[in-house]
């Protein structure tokens, strides 16, 4: 029982330490989910408008939003951030 109990423990304490286990893959994923909506809602401003030049406007902004989010979720995940120690007004 003892064996199998470290077996676990072991495998559990190597799986956390893959993830990190801070939080910050979840961190990253929220902000980058919320770059993504606000993309989709340029995405879908651009669709509504008659002007081509400001739906080109929008689209480039829309893809803007995207690449920055991903970048921050980038920077997220590589900084290995503490996500709980974090206040909730941080971001």
């Amino acid at each position: 029982m003892k064996t199998v109990f470290k077996s676990m423990a072991i495998a559990s304490l190597v799986a956390l330490a893959a993830c990190g286990g801070k939080g910050d893959d979840a961190l990253a994923d929220n902000v980058e989910e919320a770059a993504d909506n606000a993309a989709d809602n340029l995405d879908a401003m651009a669709d509504n408008t008659t002007n081509e030049a400001a739906a080109d406007s929008l689209e480039r902004q829309a893809d803007t939003t995207r690449e920055v989010g991903e970048a921050k979720a980038d920077a997220i995940d590589d900084a290995d951030v503490n996500a709980a120690a974090l206040p909730s007004n941080a971001m």
